[in-house]
């Protein structure tokens, strides 16, 4: 009984419930309905909803974008590929070939190719034996687009075309073309005046024919580059097939290149080649001239000719010594002659000196000067000075500064002498006399009566040759000149004055002025022909590939030289008596010369310069009545004009004689059509 009551008085025990954390998260009860349909229709939805983008995607793409779709894969499989095209020819008068075009196989690269492929470097490299940098460095020197080639050898020899032949598969991108390129069958012969073509710059591409690219091969020089547009002709269009490592597969199109037109020029080879060997043997032969200031041995160092038709201007020979191989340049000029034409010791083969030379005109300049004095009425033509061989400037006091004085040449004594007769013989004093007198008076005839009618004969300025490169650096000494020198460099001038001394040395061709030879050409033509001067012209035309004359230059005249009859026939009498006249300064050097066939006139002209030989100077033209011909000739260090120039200027006339030139045999023209 006992035992029952504890467990009655018992309170009940309570059981404790823990909840575990995923009955904390998980709703209590029956879970809820999940909706699948709704579910679904959501999925569904998306899905047809993407679909649709990918359907209006792949409308856009092969619908709307067909066309750039094309254009891309075009652009991927076809290039454009220009091709160059053949220079013109230049020609003489008579149709004679001076520059043509030759044929060559070369081996090129293609740059995209030796991108993809740079192990073709120096497989081909090791075929031509090249170095790898030096084929690298033909790569880089072309700047057009990636299908372009670049010419790694330039007339590649056989064994390297049989070779890269046979290796095909290891040589992608290389190729060997035969293609055409600049050759001159007659050598040295004009080689300033044809010039030479190269690879364009980024600078010529500015000032190029329209379509020119970076690498086309231009004009860099002479008439190849005064006549760039009618030579160059028209590029061709080649459009072929390329695969996906850039390899040409085949040609789809192509457009062919249009040679360029033939320039034909005024030049006779003959003439040409005459005057080129006399001026070059004349300079050799004297290498050894002694200077009479100083006892010492000196040696010539170049020269020029110029030849002329006067009633024209048309240039028939220009000559320059020393010169050069044009032909060195094709394909690229090596450093051997590179360093040949520019290394010190050369005297700038480059160089044309027929229109780039400054020489002092030494007695030349005495053309200008006589026409001055009787143009202005200073003296008449049978004005009579008395020559005894020694001039002091007027009013100079004995002792005082600057009184020198000044004599003829070896010491002459003429006596009285006229105008003609100080021309045959050339009289330095009396033409001292006139430079004085001109400077002491002149209130009356102004301070520069020789330098306006030097300029009128075209001393001392560009004649306008159709030449790239004449300088522009020529002038007469006057005193502006001299105010100008002493402003620029006062060390060296330090005296800025002009006086009757400085006159006195222009009247006879020394002291500052500095002429080319084509001046002097240009010069005595104008007198030669009555006084029209005219623009020397070396081109007579243009003929395209049909031989019809396309272009016509015609002649240009630039100014006028007036004399009155009487003083010209003074003048004329002069310089007839240069060559013909026993006591002319050039009898001697056309002694047998026939003048009863071809009557000449002439002047020679010594350029003396202390501490050096003289330049020689002669200019001759005829026949006097009707002439057809001047030809200027200077050697440096040349010695006397007689001795120096004028044998050059003797075989000129003397090829002519039995050689006239032949009528230029061009056909018409549109006119109008300018130079250049």
């Amino acid at each position: 009984m006992t035992r029952l009551r504890l467990r009655i008085g018992r309170k009940p025990r309570i059981r404790r419930i823990v909840r575990t954390t995923t009955a904390k998260v998980l709703p209590a009860g029956d879970p809820a309905d999940p909706r699948p349909h709704l579910r679904l229709r959501i999925i569904g939805a998306v899905i047809v909803a993407l679909f649709s983008l990918m359907v209006v995607r792949l409308w856009s793409l092969q619908v709307l974008g067909s066309a750039s779709s094309v254009r891309a894969v075009t652009a991927n499989q076809l290039r454009l590929v220009r091709l160059p095209a053949a220079r013109g020819k230049i020609v003489d008068r008579s149709g004679i070939t001076l520059v043509d075009n030759g044929v060559s196989q070369d081996v090129t690269l293609s740059r995209a190719a030796a991108a993809q492929h740079p192990a073709v470097v120096g497989t081909l490299a090791a075929i031509l034996g090249m170095t790898p940098t030096a084929v690298e460095q033909r790569l880089a020197s072309i700047t057009t687009g990636p299908y372009t080639p670049a010419t790694i050898m330039f007339d590649a020899p056989m064994s390297a075309v049989s070779t890269i032949a046979e290796h095909r598969g290891l040589l992608p991108g290389v190729a060997t073309p035969t293609v055409t390129h600049r050759s001159y069958p007659l050598g040295q012969t004009a080689a300033q005046v044809l010039g030479y073509v190269g690879p364009a710059s980024a600078a010529e591409l500015r000032h190029a024919a329209p379509g020119t690219q970076a690498g086309d091969r231009i004009g860099q020089s002479g008439l190849e580059a005064q006549y760039n547009r009618w030579l160059a002709g028209t590029a061709g269009v080649q459009r072929v097939e390329v695969d996906a490592q850039g390899q040409m597969v085949r040609t789809l199109h192509q457009t062919p290149p249009t040679t360029g037109d033939t320039l034909v020029t005024h030049l006779d080879l003959g003439l040409e080649q005459v005057l080129q060997q006399a001026l070059d043997q004349q300079v050799a032969s004297l290498q050894h001239v002694i200077d009479p200031s100083t006892g010492r041995s000196t040696a010539s160092t170049g020269g020029a000719v110029v030849a002329l038709d006067p009633q024209t201007g048309a240039v028939l020979a220009m000559v320059s010594n020393p010169t050069y191989d044009p032909a060195w340049w094709v394909g690229g000029i090596t450093t051997a002659h590179y360093q040949a034409l520019t290394a010190p010791g050369t005297h700038t083969p480059l160089l044309n000196r027929a229109i780039d030379g400054l020489y002092t005109p030494g007695s030349t300049f005495k053309l200008a000067t006589a026409s001055a004095a009787l143009d202005t009425g200073l003296i008449s033509p049978g004005y009579i000075y008395d020559d005894r061989g020694t001039f002091v400037v007027p009013g100079c006091q004995g002792g005082g500064a600057g009184c020198q004085t000044f004599h003829d040449v070896a010491g002459e004594v003429p006596g009285p002498i006229t105008v003609s007769q100080a021309l045959t013989i050339s009289s330095d004093d009396f033409f001292y006399n006139l430079g004085a007198q001109f400077w002491i008076h002149r209130s009356t005839y102004g301070q520069t009566p020789i330098q306006d009618m030097a300029n009128r004969y075209s001393y001392g300025q560009p004649t306008g040759i159709d030449l790239p490169g004449e300088t522009n650096l020529a002038r007469v000494d006057s005193p502006a000149v001299v105010a100008k020198e002493h402003a620029q460099y006062p060390a060296a001038y330090p005296n800025g004055s002009w006086y009757t001394g400085n006159n006195l040395e222009l009247a006879f061709g020394q002291g500052g002025t500095l002429i080319t030879p084509i001046e002097q050409a240009v010069a005595y033509a104008t007198f030669a022909n009555g006084g029209t001067r005219y623009q020397p012209q070396i081109a007579a035309g243009v003929v395209n590939g049909r031989g019809r004359a396309v272009a016509t230059f015609a002649p240009k005249v630039t100014g006028h030289v007036t004399l009155p009859a009487a003083d010209r026939q003074a003048m004329l009498s002069g310089f007839e008596g240069v060559v013909d006249n026993p006591k002319g300064t050039a009898y001697q050097s056309f002694a047998g010369f026939p003048l009863g066939t071809m009557p000449l006139a002439g002047k020679t002209g010594t350029a003396s310069a202390t501490g050096t030989v003289p330049t020689a100077w002669f200019v001759a033209w005829g026949p006097v009545a009707n002439p057809r011909y001047v030809i200027a000739a200077v050697v440096e260090h040349g010695g006397y004009g007689s001795l120096g120039a004028a044998p050059v200027v003797r075989a000129g006339f003397d090829y002519l004689l039995g050689h006239p030139l032949p009528p230029l045999a061009l056909g018409a023209a549109p006119s109008g059509t300018s130079p250049g």
